[in-house]
Parts: C-alpha cells; structure tokens; sequence
C-alpha cells in the first residue's frame, strides 16, 4: 500500500515563497510518515519512533536546507548530512527517494537480504548516505572530521549532523563536542532531535540531558537562542534561516520533537522505539496519519488536538530556560 504523493518534488524545491514552501514541507513529512508507515508493517521489522520524529527536519535538509546533486551523489562540493540516529533509516531512504538518489519502488526492498536499504545506513551501498551509522554516538565524530577536511580542501560545504536522545548519553559524542569547540571549524551543525524517549524508556529516567543548551554554551558552542518545534516546518525552516546567518562556529539546534510523531497512541512511548507493526495497529495509525494529511491538505490551521502526546496549544518555538 503507498500513499500516493500530492507534493511535486521538483515543484517544492523551485518554490520561493517561505510560506507556501513551509505548508509543502509539512504535507511532504506527513506522506513519508505514511510511507514510513506502510513499509515497516509490511517488512514486519524497523524504527517508527524516531523515523517519525525527524520527519519534518530531513525534508527541510533535502528540500531547503542543502546543496546536493543526487543525480551526483558524490559530488565533492556537496553539503553533508550524518545521521547519527542510524535507526531512523527508513525516513531517511523515503526522503532520498523521493529526491532522486535512488528509485522510489526500491523503498519496498527495505531490510531484505542483499538490499542497499538495511535497517542501519550503509555508506558503501547507499547512494546519498554519507556515513554508516546506527552505533550511537559515532556521528558528532565524523561530521566534524567532514568540516575539518572541508577546511583543509578549502570548500565551503556544510556539515549537518543529526543526533538523538541515544547519541547524547554516548562520551564519545562529547568528545566530539569538546575537540569541535577547540578547533572551530566553520559551517558544522549539530542538530538534535530531542524527542526524550529512546529505546528503554523516557530519557529523563535514563540518563537527564537538561538543562541541554547550557550544558553546550559550556562547552563553547553556539546555540540557537530558542528551542525549536521540530514538527512545525515553517519554524524548521526559520532555524535554518538562523544557522545560515551565523558567523560563530561550531553550532547547535535544539528541536522538541516527539517519538512516534502523528499517532496518539505511539506518541512519546517508547515501545514504538522499534516494535513491530501488526495489522490492527496499522490500520489504526494510518487512519489518524490520513486525516491529519487531509487537514493539511485543506489548509487546517493548526495540528489536531486529541490524543496522548499532542501539546495543548503547541507554540511555533520555545524560550530555552
């Protein structure tokens, strides 16, 4: 079952208007969770939590924020992305897809033997991935690698690195934040997916992140002043528009994102981290992702208010305490 696409690639990424791009963005999210969806019910296997919960930021990447020919996938003038959050790999195909990496009736082979697609990103098969990951933590690592060769090669590429909850209890990962505080290498963006559920719970039980972007100004990064809502695409576009402006570096984006984004009974639970999808639950989740994409599609103002995990009145940003 595949939904079929409303938005026009090729038409979201000539448009001009932010606003009319914004609404484009975030019907575009909204049909790959179906996609998403569907695709992990059929294999019976995957991550829906955090695929879900980036939705909204990897399609802004692709269809804004990054300079990339996938007709030339390793164009050496190419931005970067690392999707540290290895496991949010079937989002991250539907979206590379969809932009011309690869065929989009590929997508059906997602986690099969002898697939370019497995469940965790493969640089060596994958067009469009640019590292193998899905052993949390390894991100930060290479991305600033990336910026620091781009400044030796004397490019002015951007580096984006997508971390999760998971990344953000790896040292490693703060290792990587200390040496990119030290070196400063221009045009790195770490961008955090903050839904604060990860595999074995709610990450404030786990291991506490907060207060997050203190704790990154103390390591001598530049923070974004406000966190922002990582599932409203008009605002994902605003902090790119942020970072783009930005002259200090290393830098770092916070988004609130919530794990299972679009499914009220999914949302913010951590079971769904990567539970398989039977058919009652299937249909359940389809149905209420197809009515927010029928609101969306009529222009609805603001997301549907019902169910677990939904804000009461959801602000375009955050002040950061």
């Amino acid at each position: 079952m595949q939904v079929k696409l409303h938005c026009d690639s090729q038409a979201v990424l000539r448009e001009k208007d932010r606003k009319r791009k914004a609404a484009m963005l975030q019907r575009l999210a909204q049909e790959f969770r179906i996609t998403v969806l569907d695709i992990l019910h059929e294999k019976g296997t995957g991550h829906w939590g955090g695929a879900s919960s980036a939705a909204e930021l990897l399609v802004a990447l692709y269809y804004d924020a990054m300079n990339v020919r996938p007709e030339k996938p390793d164009w050496p003038e190419r931005d970067r992305l690392v999707v540290s959050k290895g496991h949010a790999s079937c989002m991250l195909y539907t979206v590379l897809a969809h932009r011309g990496y690869f065929p989009v009736e590929e997508l059906k082979t997602f986690r099969q033997i002898d697939s370019r697609l497995q469940g965790h990103p493969c640089m060596l098969t994958t067009p469009g991935v640019e590292m193998s990951t899905g052993s949390l933590g390894h991100g930060a690592s290479v991305a600033l690698g990336m910026a620091l060769a781009a400044r030796l090669l004397g490019k002015s590429c951007w580096t984006y690195v997508l971390l999760g909850d998971g990344d953000l209890n790896e040292g490693q990962t703060w290792e990587a934040i200390m040496a990119a505080a030290k070196f400063k290498p221009e045009r790195l963006v770490a961008l955090i997916d903050y839904n604060k559920v990860q595999l074995d719970g709610p990450s404030d039980q786990i291991m506490p992140m907060d207060p997050l972007p203190d704790k990154l100004r103390a390591f001598n990064w530049n923070v974004a002043p406000i966190v922002y809502d990582g599932h409203n695409a008009a605002t994902v576009l605003e902090s790119f528009d942020w970072v783009k402006s930005q002259r200090q570096w290393p830098v770092a984006v916070i988004y609130k994102t919530h794990k299972g984004r679009g499914v009220s009974f999914m949302e913010d639970n951590a079971h769904w981290h990567g539970a398989p999808i039977d058919d009652e639950t299937h249909a359940r989740a389809r149905q209420e992702l197809l009515q927010t994409l029928a609101l969306l599609e009529g222009h609805a103002p603001s997301w549907p208010q019902s169910g677990k995990g939904r804000d009461e009145a959801r602000p375009s940003s955050q002040n950061v305490k």
